[in-house]
């Protein structure tokens, strides 16, 4: 079995992953629009350029996502997309990324757990948590 998280968006889709795909370091592997989709001829003229499908790939981990048809979207509530580091440097870089244009709900910092851990909704509205766990 793999656990996978799906992002839903409002219309911007195809900007937060090829953001997440240049930060994280990621390769958008597949990505398909309604108007591309064998579903083209019952899509609303509005949505056909959206995204109906994007996987991206961050070594052997992936991130999907789509846009939500406009009466369907929720804004994401209950959950964070939590990043796992190794290094402080790289977890500060990411997370500092993360936060352009965002909203840091807790600064990256040194916890009685992790060498550096935060929490952040970026610009597109999804929520994040970045920890780096103490060097042993």
């Amino acid at each position: 079995m793999q656990l996978n998280p799906y992002l839903f968006f409002n219309g911007q889709c195809e900007a937060a992953f090829k953001f997440y795909e240049q930060c994280l370091g990621g390769k958008i592997v597949s990505l398909m629009t309604y108007g591309e989709s064998p579903m083209a001829e019952q899509t609303p003229p509005e949505q056909l350029n959206k995204i109906m499908h994007v996987l991206l790939c961050v070594g052997d981990q992936e991130l999907m996502g789509s846009d939500a048809p406009p009466e369907m979207f929720e804004q994401p509530k209950g959950f964070y997309v939590s990043l796992q580091f190794n290094d402080p440097v790289e977890a500060e870089r990411i997370f500092k990324t993360l936060a352009e244009n965002g909203t840091v709900r807790m600064p990256l910092q040194q916890t009685f757990w992790a060498d550096r851990f935060g929490m952040l909704v970026d610009q597109f509205g999804t929520p994040w948590m970045i920890n780096c766990g103490q060097a042993s």
